[in-house]
């Protein structure tokens, strides 16, 4: 369980990798656009994420895992290509977490910190796509 709590972390840290590489080719204005409408959320569901895990490993004295930013893209990435990747890891993670919580494991554990650390985050990571359609559209208007 934590093994794909783990997975969807790491896909997590591509996608503000990702975002990270299209905010400095951006221009004051839509940087802070990006920043604000999706980098702000990953970076959020990305915290959660990782103290849900940690969390979870300390209650039921499990290991804790050490989480490494993902490496960043080539500057010569285009903006639209960075956050085509940002919202195709966090629906890879998405999926991940989504399987998680069908599998039911999360419940028979008993853990409600982890089913309620499990929703935040896909909460937060659920609005990443719209939002990003709605970003790219407009960008260069």
């Amino acid at each position: 369980m934590l093994d794909t709590l783990g997975d969807a972390i790491d896909d997590i840290a591509v996608a503000l990798s990702a975002l990270a590489g299209a905010y400095e080719q951006l221009t004051t204005v839509p940087a802070d656009r990006l920043e604000e409408e999706l980098f702000g959320p990953v970076q959020s569901a990305y915290g959660r994420a990782k103290r849900t895990h940690s969390g979870f490993a300390q209650r039921h004295g499990l290991p804790a895992r050490t989480f490494s930013p993902a490496p960043a893209g080539l500057p010569s990435t285009p903006v639209r290509t960075f956050i085509d990747n940002a919202v195709d890891a966090v629906a890879e993670a998405d999926t991940e977490l989504a399987e998680l919580q069908d599998s039911m494991m999360p419940v028979e554990v008993g853990d409600a910190e982890l089913r309620a650390g499990l929703a935040e985050v896909r909460e937060r990571l659920g609005e990443v796509s719209g939002r990003a359609r709605e970003f790219t559209r407009t960008l260069g208007r």
